[in-house]
């Protein structure tokens, strides 16, 4: 055969979907794998026409899960992101939407066993090291009754997905300085930032699960409740949000993110339809049609933070525990946050659902001349 087949489940998570594979069913030499992934989603190309992608960021993602030998870790998860015309295949940022697929898909291949009705395991995403607990229903077959499997019908319904699914509760543990050093990775919680024809942006540059640039809105003389398909025609706004983000990632600490995918970009302004803060997130050349999970979390932040760009803008009520709704382009994000007490108000816990759903199963070819199966 001229082609290998690889095992996977094609899965949505969240708002975004695509395959995820057992670790011990890819290559072992990384440069491989990389080569495997790329192929398997037919970049680069725009349309992704070879392969698995969807021609679309959100849809150009791969999970991979492998149970864990560590003490009080269940699963590890590399998120793996490719672009439809790139040949990058870039496993340092996280992706909170694939991660509500992982429990999911680890119980479909027994890398997990079912616990009862609820099914709660620990997940250590390698990428940058954020442990969370994650909870799927497990309900009894009806034709098996001593089979156990994992529920995707429900009624919780997320914006940017249509219909309604089984909920999937996330609670993260540690996402504070996911990629950059820490929670503010300047030590400020508003810079201010030099853009060449415009003058002085004030921004908050921040990274609680997801390295971001916050901005105002107004400050780009936009204002916050502009189309998706407006602002993605937008060069003008699109070239001086990637001027802020090449100067706003070197003062992260992330060097020349050129060829990066973070830190996202994210426009704020008050909210429009009954929320916490209106957002519009370019991830980081396109802007999204929702928000990610760890977009959300860390633009709910800033908004629990006196001081950041979201001050003043967003809508929040006192208390430890803070109940914040990011609206996007799709809805609205809800967020639960509880505060710590450390001295830039540190997350101690970040809460939300998210759906998942098994799309497909089978085998994924890639041309055997990429890789023969020999691990």
């Amino acid at each position: 055969m001229s082609q290998t087949a690889i095992p996977c489940l094609f899965m949505r998570g969240g708002t975004s979907r695509g395959p995820f594979f057992d670790r011990a069913d890819l290559p072992a030499d990384l440069a491989i794998r990389d080569r495997v992934l790329l192929a398997a989603m037919g970049s680069p190309d725009r349309r992704q026409i070879d392969g698995l992608g969807g021609a679309h960021p959100l849809t150009s993602k791969v999970g991979i899960v492998a149970g864990s030998t560590r003490p009080g870790i269940d699963l590890e998860f590399q998120f793996a992101q490719l672009q439809p015309d790139g040949s990058t295949v870039d496993t340092t940022p996280n992706c909170g939407n694939m991660l509500a697929a992982v429990v999911p898909f680890a119980l479909e291949r027994g890398l997990v066993a079912a616990q009862g009705d609820l099914t709660t395991s620990r997940v250590l995403t390698l990428n940058t090291g954020m442990v969370c607990d994650i909870a799927v229903e497990t309900p009894l077959n009806g034709d098996h009754p001593d089979v156990r499997e994992v529920n995707y019908d429900g009624r919780t319904r997320i914006d940017g997905v249509p219909g309604t699914a089984a909920p999937i509760r996330i609670n993260f543990l540690d996402t504070a300085g996911s990629v950059c050093a820490r929670l503010l990775p300047t030590g400020h919680r508003l810079d201010r930032v030099e853009l060449a024809g415009v003058g002085a942006i004030e921004v908050t540059c921040i990274d609680n699960g997801m390295p971001m640039v916050l901005l105002r809105a107004a400050g780009l003389g936009r204002r916050g409740d502009e189309s998706v398909a407006a602002l993605n025609a937008d060069e003008e706004l699109k070239s001086r949000l990637e001027a802020l983000r090449m100067t706003c990632g070197e003062l992260m600490g992330l060097g020349d993110v050129r060829a990066k995918s973070y830190p996202k970009m994210c426009l704020l302004a008050a909210p429009m339809a009954g929320g916490s803060i209106a957002t519009r997130c370019f991830i980081p050349h396109v802007c999204h049609d929702a928000i990610g999970v760890l977009a959300a979390v860390t633009v709910a932040t800033a908004c629990a933070l006196d001081g950041t760009v979201a001050d003043g803008l967003a809508s929040v009520a006192p208390g430890a525990e803070k109940i914040i709704r990011v609206e996007h382009p799709s809805g609205e994000f809800e967020v639960v946050l509880v505060l710590g007490g450390g001295a830039d108000g540190p997350v101690a816990r970040a809460m939300l659902l998210r759906t998942a759903r098994l799309l497909m199963r089978g085998e994924v070819m890639v041309p055997r001349s990429i890789w023969n199966g020999v691990r």
